[in-house]
């Protein structure tokens, strides 16, 4: 619980960098946007959401959240983001909120140009309205800044993931769709943030080195079982899926052990 207030503060102060001057927002364009997605969402499976950071509310929901879903829209209307949030797997959520810190912190590094350019797709588990739950895959882009260059409005498009095994956590990745550049992730371009615990990046370091789990347990001299747990905590905070992950993220960083 106190993880969960640690990121929602961080994620609020990170969309309270942006300040808004109201009179420079065009709504008759978000007007139009809106007008054209519902015509999307007749003919289109994907579920859409048009967030606006400026009022903090969707200010579109498309009706597929009720036939792909199964969500009652009036409760969406009702609840906001409270309502999404409470359908994402238990599991998942940290991983999730963790990811959406990632993407903002990256785009504000990113040229006020380059800034509609990236995507952020995440495959994660949540709850449909038969309270059973299935993997969706979402994707988050800016779909408009205002003039001085804030995200103003984000646009998420939601489908069934064809990849229906619940016992897999999430996968997230942000990439150019315009480039195809994939971002390492999760993202930083401050090379001197320790993302791991000095004991997590010896045993990534030693797990580099080409040693197996038993012998950095006796070079540590820690129990196997305390190393296992150490490499998965690395993938966790990393949200990699494997060691060479890992360790080509970090490189990336220029951070070593």
């Amino acid at each position: 619980m106190e993880e969960i207030k640690r990121l929602y503060k961080e994620y609020s102060d990170l969309l309270e960098k942006q300040v808004f001057n109201i009179s420079d927002l065009d709504y008759d364009l978000l007007g139009k946007h809106i007008s054209f997605l519902k015509q999307m969402d007749a003919i289109d499976n994907s579920s859409i959401s048009v967030f606006d950071m400026n009022r903090k509310e969707h200010i579109f929901v498309s009706d597929n959240y009720s036939r792909m879903l199964g969500y009652d829209l009036s409760e969406i209307a009702k609840q906001g983001n409270a309502f999404f949030d409470s359908k994402v797997h238990p599991d998942d959520f940290l991983v999730n909120l963790r990811s959406g810190i990632a993407l903002l912190r990256f785009i504000y590094t990113v040229p006020v140009n380059e800034r509609k350019d990236y995507k952020l797709v995440t495959e994660y588990r949540v709850k449909n309205g038969r309270g059973k739950y299935i993997r969706i895959i979402e994707q988050q882009q800016v779909l408009e800044l205002d003039k001085q260059g804030n995200i103003w409005v984000a646009l998420s498009t939601v489908d069934i993931s064809p990849d229906q095994d619940l016992n897999l956590g999430v996968k997230a990745q942000i990439f150019n769709f315009r480039t195809g550049e994939i971002v390492p992730f999760p993202v930083s371009r401050d090379k001197n943030e320790k993302v791991l615990t000095k004991r997590e990046k010896q045993v990534l370091e030693l797990i580099k080195s080409g040693m197996l789990s038993k012998e950095i347990a006796e070079e540590l001299y820690i129990s196997v079982h305390t190393v296992n747990t150490h490499r998965q905590r690395i993938l966790e905070k990393l949200n990699v899926s494997s060691s060479i992950e890992a360790i080509q993220y970090l490189s990336s960083l220029g951070i070593t052990g």
